[in-house]
């Protein structure tokens, strides 16, 4: 099989916009997709905050969307999870099980996933009532009671963020010392909107067809309740899906994929020809529109990454 030019691995919005840009760069990219394509969008309900939808539009919708547009400048896809991986040297491999795909470049856009609680009703009642988003969902709870499960910086900021929104803001943590800096901790329990619960577990979230509460247990005095809430945010950290490429690319010490901070090639590793783009490497803003932004960085740095691979074959030619 012939060398391609670019291999995306991984389809969230900033794969799939990387695959739209260098597609209609008459690059031929290949996508491998994932059995569990999309990213964290398939898991959202209505999305209000991507530019160009006035009136919202679903999650697994928007990401159909997106992946039609990139199959129809040219991009093939592959349904299926990247098992193995060599991007040293000129010619760089991505392997499915037995399968090898070469390519003179490779952009990674795998994503982060949200840490769950593990809970019975979790992950059915995520995108009715359950989030791990306050800047995507805020706007859905005004004037509601919600909770927000965390001790670390993280936690503190969402519960200070939906309080603009909420009518009153459960925090609720497991412990009664906080990860969280003390100058956030001070700002949570300065604030009138904000009830804070510690040494105290979520043992499930109550409803049927939306969040309507959550089932507490203190651990130290076994006290169980249920505290009527229509909003369950999980603020507990973010897991960067990255293990794929661990030993070939630099990670920070949290396991977001180091990009570069040159000006010319904002996406670049630091393995030439490999870049990497959208929650994989952003440890900060994960949001769709930042995603989607960096994938067209990833596409527009790993064109000119190949222009200069052509240049450098024609200067090499033209001295022989």
């Amino acid at each position: 099989m012939s060398v391609r030019n670019v291999i995306i691995v991984g389809s969230g919005p900033a794969g799939l916009t990387a695959a739209i840009y260098a597609a209609r760069a008459n690059l031929n990219p290949l996508l491998i997709e994932g059995y569990q394509s999309g990213g964290q969008l398939m898991l959202t309900s209505e999305v209000e905050n991507f530019p160009g939808f006035r009136d919202g539009i679903m999650g697994p919708e928007l990401m159909a969307e997106m992946r039609a547009q990139a199959a129809r400048f040219g991009t093939e896809i592959i349904t299926a999870d990247a098992t193995q991986v060599e991007l040293e040297g000129a010619v760089k491999k991505v392997w499915i099980d037995d399968d090898v795909y070469e390519g003179h470049t490779v952009i990674i856009s795998t994503g982060a996933k949200a840490r769950l609680l593990g809970l019975e009703n979790e992950s059915r009642l995520m995108g009715r009532g359950v989030s791990t988003c306050a800047t995507c969902d805020g706007f859905f709870f005004g004037g509601k009671d919600i909770a927000v499960i965390g001790g670390g910086d993280s936690a503190m900021e969402e519960a200070g963020f939906l309080t603009r929104f909420a009518n009153k803001v459960y925090l609720v943590h497991r412990r009664d010392e906080f990860r969280a800096s003390p100058i956030m901790v001070d700002r949570a329990k300065a604030n009138p909107k904000i009830e804070i619960i510690v040494n105290t577990v979520v043992e499930d979230v109550v409803g049927e067809d939306a969040v309507e509460g959550m089932a507490l247990h203190n651990t130290v005095t076994g006290e169980r309740r249920t505290i009527p809430v229509e909003g369950f945010f999980v603020a507990i950290g973010h897991t960067p899906t990255t293990a794929l490429f661990k030993g070939q690319v630099d990670m920070k010490d949290n396991g977001y994929i180091l990009t570069s901070e040159n000006k010319q090639h904002q996406s670049a590793t630091n393995i030439p020809g490999v870049f990497a783009c959208g929650d994989v490497q952003d440890d900060w803003y994960r949001q769709a529109i930042t995603a989607a932004g960096s994938g067209c960085q990833a596409a527009l740095d790993a064109q000119h990454f190949l222009e200069g691979l052509e240049e450098a074959a024609e200067e090499a030619a033209a001295a022989a």
